[in-house]
């Protein structure tokens, strides 16, 4: 069950938040200006690179680098895919993950690790492995772990991760907004130096102001009425989501906001990218989950017995009206099986600063959901 009220106490909030996730997504520009800054420390501006790389592979444990590559593999296009190193092993922890190269990577290609740890011993390998190969490497890690004296061995670049205080208290969230933007900041900066993306300095600081605007419109002491991210949190409380995209950059945010509302608040979403959607999603919306589908709902008691599960639909769009859109056939098939729909959209400005305002809504909203359901 979700405690409404607590949405609109500022100190329960802060008191229910163990893992500093709300701290997280109030800080997520100042983490992406700490990051950027240090990709510049670290040399990334100096770089002078011999054309681009054949593949981009990424490796990394958990959400946060599956989240990574999806958004630079969105951002890239196919003119060099970004391939994701998928782990194996018989547990999700530091000792028991492996990375393997693929037989074909090689001189031509560029390994980037990501990892909010830094001691997992098969990262060190494969830095290892790829400086053998030929690979060029670039990892971003916290600093004095053994992946960075791995990557100085391997004469690779190591760009150490923009950490706070608190990020020592509690384990880290694979989803935290704070490790999202660490990891990935210095990477777009990377990017955009040989070429792949657009990613300059002026543009990741509009991003960071961006994440400012969007911290101060959904923070903790911003009534639910007010808040975007916490009226979507409530909306969601006796929901499936089911999350609807439109246009390229928004397709990554809404495949981190379900993997953070399974992660964060245990709630399971299910993603699909307009206009496909209708189809993917059509049978559920006129099954059991549709919100007309039990009509004895209405004589419920609504003290003794949990509310029943139905579908609501989550919009998330990164196109003007204007263009050439689905959005108006994904309201008439929602609302033609009596189901809700929540559409957020983001002010204009460039791709990054579109990206980043879905990111950071969603990711306050999967928190506040968290915190009000005592997940």
């Amino acid at each position: 069950m979700l405690d409404e009220s607590l949405l609109d106490t500022p100190e329960g909030l802060a008191e229910a938040d163990h893992r500093g996730l709300l701290r997280g997504a109030a800080e997520a520009g100042a983490r992406v200006r700490t990051a950027a800054r240090h990709a510049t420390e670290a040399g990334v501006g100096e770089l002078k690179p011999d054309g681009r790389p054949r593949a981009v592979l990424i490796a990394g444990p958990g959400a946060a680098a599956t989240h990574t590559a999806d958004l630079l593999g969105t951002l890239a296009g196919p003119g060099s895919p970004v391939v994701r190193l998928a782990p194996t092993g018989v547990a999700p922890a530091a000792g028991a993950l492996r990375w393997e190269l693929p037989g074909w990577a090689g001189s031509v290609d560029l390994l980037l690790i990501a990892t909010p740890d830094g001691t997992e011993p098969s990262l060190s390998l494969l830095a290892d492995q790829a400086y053998r190969r030929g690979c060029s490497v670039v990892a971003v890690a916290p600093p004095r772990t053994p992946l960075a004296e791995a990557v100085a061995g391997a004469h690779g670049l190591f760009v150490p991760m923009a950490t706070a205080p608190y990020d020592q208290e509690e384990p880290l969230a694979a989803s935290s907004p704070g490790v999202f933007w660490a990891l990935l900041t210095p990477l777009l900066a990377l990017l955009d130096r040989i070429g792949l993306i657009t990613a300059p300095p002026d543009a990741l600081e509009k991003v960071a102001d961006r994440l400012d605007r969007i911290a101060e419109r959904c923070g903790p002491a911003i009534a639910t009425y007010s808040n975007p991210a916490k009226t979507l949190a409530a909306e969601l409380a006796d929901a499936l989501p089911l999350v609807w995209t439109e246009g390229i950059s928004a397709g990554p945010a809404g495949r981190r906001f379900a993997a953070a509302l399974a992660e964060l608040a245990g709630r399971p979403a299910l993603v699909a990218e307009l206009p496909e959607a209708l189809a993917a999603h059509g049978a559920l919306l006129a099954g059991p989950l549709a919100a007309n589908a039990d009509p004895e709902d209405f004589f419920r008691d609504r003290v003794e017995e949990p509310p029943a599960l139905h579908a609501r639909v989550v919009l998330l769009r990164d196109r003007p009206i204007s263009g050439l859109t689905a959005a108006p056939a994904a309201r008439d098939v929602a609302l033609s099986h009596d189901t809700a729909i929540s559409e957020l959209e983001p002010e204009e400005g460039g791709e990054l600063e579109t990206l980043a305002e879905l990111i950071a809504v969603t990711d306050f909203a999967a928190v506040y959901l968290a915190l009000a359901s005592g997940a």
